[in-house]
């Protein structure tokens, strides 16, 4: 009898992995996943202990970099990228050599690499080219990070007890800056409203949201202007935003009053 194949997980997200190893043990029973790992340092650890056939890792993680982890690991495995950000889907994607499943890894899709990894496995043959594939995919990660093209997030990952809610962007009305945290006000595929608690500066979360789309309407509020049905202006230079489908009332404050001046 052949030998099970093997896999590693890597993400600095617990919940993310143990929620990655629950899908794969679903879509490819056969597989054992032998390790898991927070950052790119630990899973070459745990690589070079374990040589597994297959290693997914997180294109990013504090330290070393799935990316970077991957220049190490080499040719030795089968490399598969996972990552919230759908424009890492470069040509050295598209050429099959290197594969990757965008957060939240959907059943399809992830049944779609397994079928891959597993016609690589019967085949015995490592992927070709894969050192210049990963040359390639760290200058298009250099250039989205440098400015010149900013990445966007297209989820948003909140921690509900001991599950992590992934957050379609366009589905947030607003942002609230509160204390070390950021409230999420969402609503779900019905229309039902919620929130949710993120460990991520307002500040720092709208550096990576469309600015065409999400804008500062106080010093703790950002609003998505597509979840605007009116804004209301008052006395004194003041303006309260309206909502779709919920009952909060956002105030605008002075220094934000421009961006509805034409409205």
């Amino acid at each position: 009898m052949s030998p099970r194949p093997t896999a590693l997980i890597a993400d600095d997200e617990p919940l993310l992995r143990e929620a990655l190893a629950r899908q794969l043990a679903q879509a490819w029973p056969e597989l054992d996943v032998v390790a898991q790992a927070r950052n790119g340092r630990e899973a070459i650890q745990q690589f070079e202990a374990l040589h597994p056939d297959v290693c997914f890792l997180d294109v990013h993680m504090p330290g070393l970099s799935g990316v970077e982890a991957a220049h190490t690991i080499g040719r030795r495995a089968h490399l598969v990228f996972v990552t919230a950000y759908d424009h890492y889907a470069v040509q050295a994607f598209a050429q099959g050599a290197l594969d990757y499943l965008v957060k939240p890894v959907e059943e399809a899709r992830l049944a779609e690499t397994v079928a891959r990894l597993q016609e690589r496995l019967r085949a015995a043959q490592p992927a070709r080219n894969t050192e210049a594939l990963l040359q390639q995919l760290a200058a298009q990660i250099a250039q989205l990070t440098s400015g010149a093209a900013p990445e966007r997030l297209r989820w948003i990952r909140a921690q509900e007890g001991t599950a992590v809610r992934l957050i379609p962007v366009e589905d947030v009305d607003y942002l609230r800056a509160d204390t070390k945290y950021t409230s999420v006000a969402w609503r779900d595929e019905a229309g039902r409203p919620g929130e949710a608690l993120v460990r991520t500066a307002l500040k720092e979360l709208l550096a990576q949201l469309d600015p065409a789309q999400f804008k500062q309407v106080h010093r703790s509020v950002a609003v998505n202007l597509r979840a605007i049905s009116r804004v209301s202006r008052g006395d004194n230079e003041t303006a309260e935003i309206h909502l779709k489908g919920r009952k909060e009332v956002l105030a605008v404050s002075r220094s934000y009053l421009h961006l509805f001046r034409q409205m």
